[in-house]
């Protein structure tokens, strides 16, 4: 049984698309959808430096091209489920049949500029923390005024807030916790600082026609399968300013009989997780195309078949 997912922001390395622009008609692809939103992410994701695409406006469309593109290398396959963590719910929702190329990346631009606007009000930030227990760290963050934006399992927690909240959390750490990262993001994700957001994604959102998904489409607000198109959208634009619950969303997986899971470029960050949290499924992250032809075994393997 078969999970396809796709990275969030911060998964970007400069360069990281390069390859990929070598496959038959990838560069085309790419310049079609540049053209589409306005935003070159030939330049973006060959030639741009890590502070270019550390800005949220480029690094969402840049995300979720690199997942499509990826994953339209693989051939057509058909995954038993998908997710995506935080804006790798667009490139998901594609993946499902509830949004097109086009019509997903014209959602994340706007996204992404709207979430940019609204981090430029208040200089905010977030950081990763290693190791502790949830029931020990969460109070300990809601103490000094940060919310648990990411809560991603396999003991990490990612807290968001403003950065002088962020500069006590790494002078004060929940106990138990290793390590505190400040994370290469330009603002403080799904809390309410993106509030202003979501007005914009919903009059974006009015314009679009979803389609019911055609695979399980396993959502970050709840870790919960969601059955029509309509629903899909208004999750996308809500979990903007809301806590992502990828814990929840492996255990959906773990539910659903996972057997392998497979993430689209630029890949490593959920792979890496599944590997703690979620023992005995197979994983594989697609970072160049030198990874395909393992990637095309697994899914020969795994899609379909019952755990």
């Amino acid at each position: 049984m078969l999970v396809l997912v796709a990275p969030g922001q911060g998964a970007q390395t400069p360069g990281f698309l390069t390859p990929w622009l070598d496959l038959p008609g990838a560069a085309d692809r790419v310049g079609a959808w540049s053209e589409a939103i306005g935003l070159d992410l030939v330049h973006y994701g060959t030639k741009a430096d890590a502070e270019e695409i550390r800005d949220t406006s480029v690094a969402q469309p840049l995300l979720v091209a690199a997942g499509l593109l990826s994953a339209a290398a693989l051939g057509d396959i058909t995954p038993d489920a998908v997710a995506g963590h935080s804006v790798g719910e667009i490139t998901a929702a594609v993946f499902a049949g509830v949004l097109d190329d086009t019509a997903a990346l014209r959602l994340v631009r706007t996204r992404g500029l709207a979430m940019a606007e609204a981090a430029a009000v208040t200089r905010t930030g977030m950081a990763a923390l290693l190791g502790g227990d949830p029931e020990v760290t969460v109070p300990h963050l809601e103490k000094l005024g940060l919310t648990p934006a990411n809560v991603n399992g396999a003991g990490q927690i990612v807290a968001a807030g403003t950065m002088e909240q962020i500069a006590a959390l790494e002078s004060d750490k929940p106990e138990g916790v290793r390590r505190v990262i400040t994370l290469q993001v330009a603002g403080a994700f799904h809390t309410h600082h993106m509030a202003p957001a979501v007005a914009k994604l919903e009059e974006t959102a009015q314009g679009l026609d979803p389609a019911d998904p055609k695979v399980a489409y396993v959502s970050n607000k709840d870790g919960q399968t969601v059955a029509t198109g309509a629903d899909v959208v208004t999750r996308l634009v809500g979990q903007v300013a809301n806590p992502v619950r990828w814990d929840l969303c492996m255990e959906t997986f773990q539910r659903l009989g996972a057997t392998a899971l497979v993430e689209v470029c630029p890949g490593g960050t959920l792979t890496g997780i599944a590997k703690r949290a979620l023992p005995g499924v197979k994983t594989l992250a697609l970072k160049t195309p030198d990874d395909l032809d393992a990637a095309r075994a697994l899914i020969a393997e795994h899609a379909g078949a019952a755990s």
